[in-house]
Order: structure tokens, then sequence, then C-alpha cells
């Protein structure tokens, strides 16, 4: 079947049949008259294709709250194939999601930026994308204020996240080109991933790193969480982190982590599944901290080929202070110079 492309003309907006009732909620309605090539194509592909800057399941949303009309006529079955002369009206209705990808200034610690990309230190406690109960301040919110170019790029260039209490470096695009080059290469693992954390427990693994290997899914028993799995009897991906012990006191150790996959709460697991829970990291059975309020992890490392230049990109981030104050508590001392993979 050949790619099909739509054809339609916009409908001016009549009085008579827009306006809505004084003091009901702000409703946009658009409406739009399908020509050509749509005809027998369904209603919620057109309308992706036609009311741009909504998600396609926010249009099925609108499809199931009766929200949309075809000749004066609501459908609601996404699957309601479309005919030439169809004339097609929609409520686009603002709703928490519909008002998230809104610009917001703040500070961002800004590393390195050229016309491709931007590299950042997020601080803890800043969500990286808008979802339930975070639509608003937003990392992505920041991003569309820093440049309009973001504008431009599906979810503002961001490539790979950060949970909201971790710390640390990010890569982000700021055009389609770079994204697609930088989501292949995080797929390729050409993107290095390095991360410090502080953990409660002995280290008995040896004095090179060890690779923890471990699906990694939904947990059974709490579906808020995730878990090492049994494929055979639960859903999940395979996961491996190589964990390194830089330092060690009496309270604890602090352990560098490298990402061979990008799992959900990848190191956070892992360090659970082999009982050395991160300090502050009460999700995963970690014990309080003394000076950190979130989980002791922080994205220290970052190295991959520029997408265009060629050129070799490594960015190191010290530790914020939360962090570096849990280690002098800990006792444990931390230098830049035992950072190992510089490759």
């Amino acid at each position: 079947m050949r790619e099909t492309h739509l054809i339609i003309s916009t409908a001016p907006q009549s009085p008579e049949v827009y306006d809505d009732d004084p003091g009901s909620e702000d409703v946009d309605r658009r409406c739009f008259v399908v020509d050509g090539e749509g005809h027998g194509i369904r209603i919620d592909k057109v309308l992706a294709q036609t009311i741009h800057g909504f998600s396609r399941s926010y249009l099925q949303q609108l499809l199931e709250c009766a929200d949309v009309s075809v000749n004066d006529s609501v459908v609601r079955k996404p699957s309601y194939k479309l005919k030439i002369g169809d004339r097609v009206v929609i409520a686009l209705r603002a709703t928490e999601q519909s008002k998230a990808f809104v610009p917001e200034p703040m500070p961002l610690d800004i590393v390195f930026e050229d016309d491709d990309l931007l590299v950042l230190n997020k601080p803890a406690g800043l969500v990286v994308h808008p979802a339930p109960g975070n639509w608003t301040g937003t990392l992505l919110n920041g991003l569309l204020a820093h440049k309009p170019c973001f504008a431009e790029v599906p979810r503002a260039g961001i490539v790979h996240r950060l949970d909201k209490d971790t710390s640390g470096l990010m890569v982000v695009a700021k055009h389609r080109g770079a994204m697609d080059a930088l989501v292949a290469a995080i797929a390729a693992r050409e993107v290095e991933r390095q991360y410090l954390a502080i953990a409660k427990g002995v280290w008995q693994l040896g004095s090179g790193p060890y690779s923890v290997r471990g699906p990694i899914g939904r947990d059974p028993a709490n579906r808020l969480r995730m878990a090492v799995v049994d494929l055979a009897r639960h859903a999940g991906k395979e996961a491996k982190t190589d964990v390194t012990c830089l330092a060690q006191s009496v309270s604890g150790l602090l352990v560098h982590c490298r990402l061979h996959t990008g799992r959900t709460h990848q190191i956070r697991v892992h360090m659970a599944s082999i009982h050395l829970p991160l300090v502050a990291d009460s999700v995963y059975g970690g014990p309080k901290g003394g000076a950190i309020g979130r989980q002791a992890l922080h994205a220290t490392r970052l190295s991959f080929q520029h997408p265009f230049t060629g050129l070799p990109m490594q960015f190191v981030s010290t530790p914020p202070a939360d962090f570096q104050a849990e280690l002098a508590l800990m006792g444990l001392r931390y230098n830049e110079a035992m950072l190992p993979y510089r490759g």
C-alpha cells in the first residue's frame, strides 16, 4: 500500500456553530474538510496528521469523550473511515498534558553547546520530561525557553533521561538530524555513561569491575518499582552494569558504575540485587542518608563522538555538594583521577 498524503482544506470558523457558552471552559474548535487521498483513512490517523501539537493518544481521548463530529454527528470510534467531503469538527479542550509543553525560563547548567547539541548538568530534584504529577517545571520546559529550536524537535531533543533525584550529565539534540544520530548511537552503545554512587555494605567482589547481569522489568510484587526478573515468568529486558569499588570505609563505599544498557532504575536495581543498596534510596532498600536526602547517584562522565564533526566528546561532572557532604560523613574520599574507563 502506497504512502497516503492527506489533502484537506480548513474551513472558516462560524460564530453560530463554534462560539462557546459564557463561562464555559476554554475550547479551541477546529474544522476541516477531507479531500483527495483522505478518503477511506481512519479518523484517528487523519486527526494526528492534521491537528499539530497534540499527541495521538490525546486526540483519541477526545474521540472517546464525544468531542469530535463528522457532518454534525458525533464519532467516537478511532477506526471510523472518512470520506471525501466529510466536514470534521474537533473541540480541543485544555488538559494538564496539553498545557505541559510550554517554555518556562529556568537556570540551566550548560557545559557545552553548539549548533547541533547541548550538554548540561541536571540538578537533583529536576524532572526531565512532563508526566502525571509533574506537568510543569521540567527540563523540557526549560529547554523550550532556552532556544526556539527545541520546539521543533520531538521531546525537545531529549534522547535519554535521568531520574528526578539523580544528578549529572545529559546530552540534548538541537535538531532532528542530531536527535536521530544520538538515538542511534545510544542504541549501538556508542555513548559512554558513567556514574558515581554511594552504597551501604561491604565490598567483597574483587578489585576490578564486577559485572552485574540481570534482566530488569516491573517488580511483580510492586508495580511502582523495578526488579531483576526471571524472563521465563515475567516481562523484562536484559541489563548489564559494571561496578567498581573506588573507596570503602566502615560506613559504606563509593562505587563507579558503567552502563552497558539503559533500563529504568538500572543502577539502583542492580546495586540492590547484590545487597549494596544506594544510600537514601528508600525505594530499593537503601538506608537514610546523613547529609543527602535523595538516592546517592550522580552521572559523572559522558563520552560520545560528535554526530557531525566526528570529534570525540568527553565531559566530567564533579559530584554536587550534598553528595560530597555524604562522602565526608562516611569517611570516603574521591577525586577525578580515581575514575576508570577513560577511553
